[in-house]
């Protein structure tokens, strides 16, 4: 199982510290943005980890991460996004590295104070298909939303709805198989401008191959002024650490 961890983007919500620096090298308690996906993914159990950089500074992820080595990594991978054209448009840049493996793609804001180990390896003994992970929040307007019939099942994914169906967010890990390299050719963009990765959610639903868990660790995205102070606090409250060591 190959990982993907998309850091591109402007960060204009977080402006003017991303006016010089990509906000996934921004630090979230001890430790710069990117590390915590990164060792979400270590922890899972995957090894073989594509960094898909974008937006402002992006050789700086090579200087910070090297080869990985500090997180047991032999390798690590990079590509670049050109533009900012969404989550989807960036996941077609890993169909080479992915080489028809499942794959784990993650948000490089997304940050948890628990592992995702128990959801991956479910994923693992899935056939087919796609998994994503949901957190209920008080904001979920901010992020794609399922809407469930009355049997609590999965109908829609709707993406930043004004008036959300349900007060769960899907969080920025998303769990796919070699299916994904066929649909995503058939995006088009969105009303933002976007290659929408709820569409490509909708597809898998459509075929009867989408299926969730609720996450049981405390989430939080890092996009904003309130929520990265709300991850900083978080972390620093959780064992759930990049075991990297550094000199004093």
């Amino acid at each position: 199982m190959k990982g993907i961890i998309v850091v591109g983007g402007l960060g204009t919500r977080l402006q003017p510290m991303t006016l010089v620096t990509n906000k996934h090298l921004l630090p979230v308690w001890r430790f710069p943005m990117v590390f915590y996906p990164l060792h979400s993914l270590v922890d899972a159990g995957i090894r073989d980890i594509m960094i898909i950089t974008g937006g402002n500074r992006p050789g700086n992820f090579l200087e910070l991460l090297r080869d990985g080595a500090d997180f047991g990594l032999e390798h690590l991978y990079f590509s670049y996004q050109s533009e900012p054209k969404g989550i989807a448009d960036a996941l077609r840049r890993a169909e080479h590295f992915v080489a028809g493996e499942p794959c784990v793609l993650m948000l490089g804001d997304n940050i948890l104070s628990g592992s995702v180990k128990q959801y991956v390896d479910s994923f693992r003994r899935q056939e087919a298909g796609m998994k994503i992970l949901l957190k209920e929040v008080p904001d979920p307007q901010r992020f794609g939303v399922p809407q469930f019939d009355d049997d609590g099942n999965i109908v829609r994914v709707i993406e930043k709805p004004a008036e959300p169906p349900s007060p769960f967010a899907i969080i920025g890990v998303y769990m796919m198989d070699a299916q994904v390299w066929d649909i995503l050719p058939t995006l088009t963009l969105s009303d933002r401008g976007q290659y929408e990765i709820t569409d490509v959610q909708n597809v898998y639903l459509e075929r009867g191959q989408l299926t969730h868990d609720v996450i049981d660790c405390e989430w939080s995205d890092a996009g904003t002024p309130e929520s990265l102070y709300r991850s900083t606090r978080m972390m620093h409250e959780t064992d759930f650490l990049p075991p990297v060591e550094f000199q004093e």
